[in-house]
């Protein structure tokens, strides 16, 4: 088959390399060279061990924690590759940190996920290739192509084959009602949705209460979201299907950002069956530890097989309606 650009290279920065070793093996190639490092005044530097030119080189960096270390070695990768003469950068990026600073929600504030777009864009990549952003308007923020790759089905398929009787999928918020909606319809069961109502009490005070739209008394309960960083909305919605009578819960999320300290203090006392991801960001011994009900999906042969299609110049949309 016509190959758009020249040879096939696959790169890896320091934050996923696990993931990076995946898409490589599905692709029957090696990863290329590359030495990256921090000088004593924590300058990055990043060097090819051999040369890119005329190649379609795809860079795997997930920009999560540490976002800003990460985000900079994305972004000095990218103006190595282009000054090296690279015929085409794919910036690889399973996770989108500061997506969720997406719009100008009250004054004074930036739009930091726009700005990130620029500055991936003037680095020098000209392709992204992501999975599930938080909001998809940030699609629109760049002017170069974006591939955002909904990995849901993955989770839905895992679920399939459990078959948990009186299922019902629980949105956490009313933002997660479009994303819980698809995904109740392709398991076939009833959707929830997680009300929080403020109230005011004496002194003026406001507390916090939460409801439930939907039944899930003496149903098994799965709670569905993009990601879990806190894990405040996944520990709210899980009060909140207890309070209502459910039976077991279940948790599944693309991106398990499960940030410290927060993340054990919400969840480790929690009574959940599963809490089933994906591996866009790495998950560290310690948090597999103290979050052993963690199950991992993985999203590397996927991957690989969109990065082929993209370098072979075949419609990676085609692939989702097989």
């Amino acid at each position: 088959m016509y190959k758009m650009y020249g040879d096939l290279a696959i790169y890896s920065g320091r934050a996923h390399p696990e993931l990076a070793k995946e898409i490589a093996n599905y692709l029957g190639v090696e990863l290329g060279g590359i030495e990256i490092f921090e000088f004593p005044n924590e300058n990055t530097f990043v060097r090819l061990l051999s040369s890119v030119r005329a190649k379609d080189v795809f860079f795997v960096q997930p920009t999560c924690s540490p976002v800003n270390r990460n985000l900079v070695e994305l972004l000095i990768a990218i103006d190595t590759f282009k000054r090296d003469s690279a015929g085409r950068i794919t910036a690889v990026i399973p996770y989108y940190g500061y997506g969720r600073t997406d719009k100008k929600d009250e004054p004074r504030v930036p739009i930091t996920a726009r700005l990130v777009a620029d500055l991936i864009t003037v680095a020098g990549a000209n392709r992204i290739l992501t999975v599930v952003l938080h909001a998809p308007q940030i699609q629109g923020f760049f002017n170069i192509p974006v591939d955002e790759i909904n990995v849901f089905f993955l989770l839905e398929e895992y679920f399939m084959e459990k078959n948990i009787p009186d299922l019902v999928v629980l949105a956490p918020d009313v933002g997660a009602v479009r994303r819980g909606r698809n995904f109740a319809q392709r398991l076939g069961v009833p959707l929830a949705i997680v009300e929080k109502r403020r109230y005011t009490v004496s002194g003026g005070s406001k507390v916090e209460d939460y409801g439930i739209i939907g039944d899930v008394k003496d149903k098994n309960v799965l709670i569905v979201d993009d990601e879990i960083d806190t894990g405040s909305s996944i520990a709210h919605a899980y009060a909140a299907a207890k309070k209502f009578g459910c039976k077991d819960v279940y948790v599944c999320a693309v991106h398990p950002i499960l940030s410290p300290p927060y993340c054990y203090q919400n969840l480790e006392g929690l009574d959940i069956k599963e809490i089933v991801v994906t591996n866009t960001v790495p998950i560290s011994p310690e948090k597999r530890a103290r979050l052993p009900k963690i199950q991992v999906v993985s999203i590397g042969p996927l991957l690989g097989e969109v990065i082929r299609r993209i370098h072979m110049g075949v419609s990676v949309g085609a692939l989702f309606n097989e």
